[in-house]
């Protein structure tokens, strides 16, 4: 058997939007994940304030990749390679990411991988379930984004099949709560009342599920709508908002069409499991109706445990790792962020050949870093 030091060893750095994630890696094996998160910060404005999120990216980076080299137990100087989040995300938030990744990387004589957040999401699920079958089927839920994406190769072919048109899932559930006076975020404490209550309560619209409509998008806007307007009616009359049966009608409205959709590209695509990602892949009745729907379909599912489902580095270092086991070429020291990064692109490759790169790294790491 290969020692496990083989494997390599990598820094991964995410900063897409409010939490400052770095997680450590050798090989499939997670070693540290350490998370700074803004987001009480953000709570007093109902969402997440860009600015405010660079700040705060700023101010936790250099603590966070500390925390996380300590928690892993090994040196800067062991790391094999560092990996950040080039994009989607929020420009400022994702060029603090990048710009500490590339002083590390310069620093420390190692190359440098821009990754795309999405893949990152795939790619996790490698930490807690081994590698990643080829091709993949995933349904990526978050707060920015809902997308079904086949990959037959993770570091470099990811295919869009489908994806939201207006609200993300995420987003969806953020807005509810927001109608309901639950604060922010929404999803985990939407989640949490649906729980208690009925959802066959109120029948809410189950968007492009129609003959005609795209198979695999999706459209939570309009029912989005209809839940704000089913409150506000019920408030004009002076009833009072069933607040539990809400929650769960409108939940479940968003997992029936995600497990839905996914299992229908699964069989169309001939593939035989399904693995489920993002920031909502947390929330438990999605949890529990994608296990049923794909048992009942023979579809294997895997899901990552909730930790791992956020923004986190440990998916970027995994999503790294991966780069350095199958030698893609690294990333320029011109790398920059890339707000609308498309998911086609696992990954920012530089155009410097080997030689430009082996010669920054030896001249760097002679006196940069201690």
């Amino acid at each position: 058997m290969a020692d496990s030091r083989d494997e390599p060893l990598v820094l991964g750095i995410e900063t897409s939007c409010d939490e400052t994630g770095v997680g450590i890696v050798r090989g499939t094996t997670l070693l540290a994940d350490a998370v700074a998160s803004s987001v009480d910060e953000h709570a007093r404005f109902g969402g997440v304030v860009p600015e405010v999120a660079s700040r705060a990216h700023l101010e936790a980076m250099i603590p966070t990749i500390q925390r996380a080299l300590k928690d892993a137990g090994v040196s800067a100087r062991d790391l094999d390679g560092i990996a950040v989040t080039a994009g989607p995300g929020l420009a400022g938030a994702l060029l603090v990411g990048v710009s500490a990744a590339k002083a590390y990387a310069y620093a420390l004589g190692k190359p440098l991988y821009g990754v795309n957040h999405l893949a990152s999401h795939i790619c996790v699920d490698q930490l807690e379930h081994g590698p990643l079958p080829e091709p993949t089927m995933a349904l990526l839920v978050s707060g920015g984004h809902s997308s079904l994406l086949l990959s037959s190769d993770i570091t470099s072919d990811v295919r869009p099949l489908g994806a939201t048109i207006d609200d993300a899932a995420g987003e969806a559930f953020d807005k509810i709560a927001r109608v309901l006076n639950l604060g922010f975020p929404g999803g985990p404490v939407i989640d949490r009342y649906a729980k208690e209550g009925d959802p066959t309560a109120i029948t809410f619209p189950r968007g492009l599920t129609g003959p005609r409509d795209p198979a695999y998008d999706f459209s939570f806007s309009g029912l989005k709508t209809s839940v704000a307007r089913w409150i506000e009616a019920k408030r004009a009359a002076g009833e009072e908002v069933p607040v539990r049966d809400v929650s769960a009608s409108f939940q479940e409205a968003v997992v029936d069409v995600l497990t839905r959709k996914a299992v229908r590209a699964c069989k169309d695509e001939g593939v035989d499991h399904l693995m489920i990602g993002g920031g909502v892949a947390a929330n438990s009745r999605l949890r529990a109706l994608a296990a049923e729907r794909c048992e009942a379909a023979g579809i294997r599912l895997r899901v990552p445990r909730p930790k791992l489902c956020t923004d986190n580095g440990a998916m970027v270092a995994a999503l790294g790792a991966e780069m350095v086991a199958r030698n893609r070429v690294p990333s320029d020291w011109d790398l920059s962020a890339d707000s609308s990064l498309p998911v086609t692109d696992p990954h920012v490759p530089g155009h410097s050949n080997d030689h430009d790169h082996d010669h920054v790294h030896e001249v760097s790491k002679e006196n940069l870093y201690s």
